[in-house]
Parts: C-alpha cells; sequence; structure tokens
C-alpha cells in the first residue's frame, strides 16, 4: 500500500471532493433575508433622526451667525440695529436699490455680497448656504421676486427694530424708533432672525418675521398671514438680541390652517417679537 505524506491512500480526499461547499438552503436565505429586513427596518429611523438633528444644528448654527452679523453691524454704527431694506438709493449712500440685509436684488439677479451683513458674514449665493434652512432647501419654495435666486428662508425682525426701514409696513409703523441694540427690553427673549415662510403663492420664502398682531390706523388687529414657521418638528428657531439661538415651541400662538405650517410662538407681540407693543 502507498501512502501520501504518511496518510493511506484510501483515506485521501480527491481534489475535486475537495473544492466543494455546502450551499444555503432556501429556508437559510428567507431567514437571512428576514434578519436583513428587520435591521433595516430598525436602523432607518435611527438614520433617518441623526440626519434630522444635523440640519437642526446647522440651522441653529446660520441663526447664531446671523445674529454675530447682526451685532457687528450695530457696533459699527453707534448701536443701531440694521435696517430691513432700503428701497432706492435716496435712502442710503450707494443704496442702488432696492437692497435688503440679505442682498441687493434687481430684476435678473441677488448679490448678497451687497447686504447689510455681508461684511460681516461670507456671503453664500448656493443651496443650503448660510442664508438657507436645512429643513427648508432650495426647491421646496416659490423664490420671491423677478430673479427668481435664493434670498433667504429666514426672517429678520424689522417690524421692531427698524419700523420706518421695514417695506411694507414702514407706512403704518414708520413713526415707531428706529432701536438702538444697546437699550433694548429683555434682549434674551427678543427674536432678531428665526424660521420663516410666507402662505404666498402656497408657499414662498419670506425675509421679513411678522407679529402675530399688526399695528394699523392706532390700533392693533390680527395679522391673517403670520411668518412665522414652525419646520423643525414643530418648533421655529430663533436667535435672540442677546446672541443666543434655539428652539421655540408654540406657546399659545395660533397656527394657520395648511401644511406650511405658520403661526406665531405667542398670540401676542411680547416678549419675543415687539416688547413694547403695549405702549405704542
Amino acid at each position: 500500500m502507498q501512502f501520501a505524506a504518511g496518510i493511506p491512500r484510501s483515506a485521501q480526499v480527491p481534489p475535486r471532493c475537495r473544492s466543494l461547499r455546502r450551499a444555503f438552503t432556501l429556508i437559510e436565505l428567507l431567514v437571512v433575508v428576514a434578519i436583513i429586513a428587520i435591521l433595516v427596518s430598525v436602523l432607518l429611523p435611527a438614520l433617518s433622526g441623526a440626519r434630522s438633528q444635523a440640519r437642526a444644528v446647522k440651522c441653529v448654527s446660520n441663526l447664531r451667525q446671523l445674529g454675530m452679523g447682526f451685532h457687528y453691524y450695530a457696533a459699527d454704527f453707534n448701536g443701531r440695529a440694521m435696517p430691513l431694506a432700503y428701497p432706492s438709493i435716496s435712502a442710503a449712500t450707494d443704496a442702488g436699490g432696492p437692497t435688503f440685509w440679505w442682498g441687493r436684488s434687481s430684476a435678473d439677479d441677488v448679490d448678497h455680497s451687497r447686504g447689510f451683513v455681508a461684511p460681516y458674514l461670507p456671503a453664500d449665493l448656493k443651496p443650503d448656504g448660510l442664508y438657507e434652512c436645512p429643513d427648508q432647501p432650495w426647491g421646496t419654495y416659490i423664490a420671491q421676486g423677478s430673479a427668481q435666486e435664493i434670498t433667504s428662508t429666514y426672517g429678520y425682525n424689522g417690524y421692531f427694530l427698524c419700523p420706518p426701514y421695514t417695506p411694507g409696513w414702514s407706512a403704518q409703523i414708520g413713526h415707531r424708533p428706529w432701536q438702538n441694540i444697546d437699550r433694548l427690553r429683555d434682549p434674551a427673549r427678543l427674536f432678531v432672525f428665526a424660521d420663516t415662510l410666507s402662505a404666498l403663492h402656497g408657499g414662498s420664502n419670506n425675509a421679513l418675521l411678522d407679529p402675530p398682531i399688526l399695528y394699523s390706523s392706532n390700533r392693533w388687529r390680527l395679522n391673517s398671514d403670520p411668518t412665522t414657521c414652525f419646520r423643525h418638528r414643530t418648533r421655529t428657531h430663533a436667535v435672540c438680541a442677546d446672541g443666543h439661538a434655539q428652539p421655540f415651541a408654540r406657546v399659545d400662538g395660533r397656527m394657520t390652517p395648511g401644511s406650511l405650517r405658520l403661526g406665531s410662538v405667542t398670540a401676542y407681540p411680547d416678549p419675543h417679537y415687539i416688547p413694547d407693543w403695549r405702549d405704542w
């Protein structure tokens, strides 16, 4: 009898047999597929929640930077809050209007570099940039203005901070004082910027933060089209005059019908929108 490496020939496994492997049965394959499906169903909500949280963090960061720009502007202009807009060149040197806090608008384009906060912040025209809330990205709303380009999905509280230079409302409230940030009442709760949207055209961007009630003909009336947007899991994000940014839930403010999630944090303008509204 011959031996190979000390093993009898009869005990050796032919090379062809050694290459064979046991295949999965149909039942085993179905079990593996079922396990994978269960894991995916468990992990997807967690991944979705993580992405949502990342967007929320980025939104708060954007607002905090806008708040810094607001303070830097005031530091250069003797504490004066920046205007929401200069409508024409007659209103300010080199305005060339209309020029808004977020940039200059023309029939052909939007130039963020001319915005009042631009000297203090990077002017970013691309989608999902500094001026855009990640939970309201480009393409999810109708762009206002003839240029149909990105402006901002954050609203500035010009109604209180700079009444003479808040287009659309200045005819009614232009007599109110232009605020100095060193003398603001309750700055830790006063909104400077917040998530906004407009019901116009079924959902368009709006860079003005409206209060829940409006002043007209020496009286206050209900704002039928509020612009505060609660797009972060029923919360809105805002940066306050003291510089901190955070989510805000609705307290006693109302919500308008529809899917745009528009409303106000409180039913009355204080303390977040107009702290001194009762004195008007």
